[in-house]
């Protein structure tokens, strides 16, 4: 009789702990399934409805004041509009753009942004960020790419459009003279400003013959570059330069260091074409060492930040989104000094 009563408390404290053990597991199943499901569904709302995004952004390097400028305005975009950062700066190398693109990818980021270095070699790490189903936008350079399909826009300057207004403002400059000659200094090789300033400048000037090219070298973007090609072209033919086609300012700001260290005059003695509108610019221009700089605008980050969102949302796209940009003259320089942004 004893033991039967034990039996059956032992069953009945058996049975007990069963049922409270199987209420908190259906309570914590019910309970964290929904919350779960919830905030997955809650997140993709709020970044379709301008939430909190996470945006990898490689940029080429730091190699002018115009990449400069235009780092802080995508950066800052990205962080005033609540969204998270992960910047990576390429040091103008290839291998760490794409090592950067990978890292995104692996932190699984919302969106990717990012200027490349050169136009070509992107494929395979923009397949990857497309199976992984991230979202990629071009910032003022273009990819040389089969598949458009992998990424969602460009934003930037039209290049080839400012290599035809710097050789416009030449031709209606020194059109009357019977020759005229040129040395070109070049951006970075394989990138896409340098390929498409030299195609709009020759574009144009294939209709006027009294203008030739008589020299064109990479300056790599940079004053330190455009100094030293700048010396090999006047210690070349330096009796026989006209003009500097440069295809940033801060070459052609190098480039006039060299020229007075030569003894001739930037900006009389050789005339001066740049591209960017850097503050430097205006400065040489004001000072009468620079003729004409084309616009090339780096403070597009809000832009950019709003087609992430819209892309997001589930907005559809242009393909191609250009800037607004202009052109100046020596002559507008001092007055337009102060207002310059970059």
């Amino acid at each position: 009789m004893k033991k039967r009563n034990k039996l059956q408390l032992l069953l009945f404290v058996f049975m007990s702990v069963m049922l409270v053990l199987a209420a908190c597991s259906s309570s914590g199943s019910s309970g964290g399934g929904g919350s779960e499901s919830g905030q997955k569904e809650g997140g993709a709302e709020d970044k379709g409805a301008g939430g909190k995004l996470v945006i990898g952004f490689s940029q080429v390097g730091a190699e002018s004041e115009w990449r400069t400028a235009n780092t802080e305005s995508v950066k800052k975009a990205i962080t005033d509009a609540g969204h998270e950062l992960k910047f990576s700066d390429a040091q103008q190398k290839q291998e760490n753009q794409i090592k950067a693109i990978r890292s995104f990818i692996a932190q699984k980021v919302d969106a990717i942004v990012f200027s490349p270095v050169v136009e070509t070699g992107f494929e395979t790490v923009l397949k990857e960020a497309k199976d992984a189903g991230i979202p990629v936008f071009l910032a003022d350079r273009a990819v040389d790419i089969e598949d458009d399909s992998l990424w969602v826009t460009f934003l930037g300057s039209d290049f080839i459009e400012e290599g035809r207004k710097a050789a416009n403002w030449l031709v209606e400059e020194m059109g009357d003279e019977e020759e005229v000659n040129i040395v070109e200094l070049q951006g970075t090789v394989g990138s896409a400003p340098a390929i498409d300033r030299k195609e709009g400048f020759e574009e144009v000037l294939a209709d006027h013959p009294n203008f030739k090219i008589t020299k064109s070298q990479t300056g790599d973007f940079t004053r330190a570059k455009g100094k030293e090609v700048m010396e090999a072209f006047l210690k070349s033919d330096g009796d026989n330069i006209d003009v500097l086609y440069s295809h940033n300012d801060d070459m052609a700001i190098g480039a006039i260091q060299a020229i007075e260290e030569y003894g001739l005059k930037p900006g009389e003695d050789i005339k001066i074409i740049g591209v960017d509108a850097v503050k430097g610019a205006f400065e040489a221009m004001a000072a009468g060492k620079m003729n004409v700089t084309v616009e090339c605008n780096p403070l597009f980050g809000p832009q950019l930040v709003e087609l992430i969102e819209k892309h997001i949302a589930g907005e559809e796209l242009e393909k191609r989104i250009a800037v607004e940009e202009s052109i100046y003259t020596m002559d507008q320089a001092e007055e337009l000094l102060p207002t310059r942004q970059y």
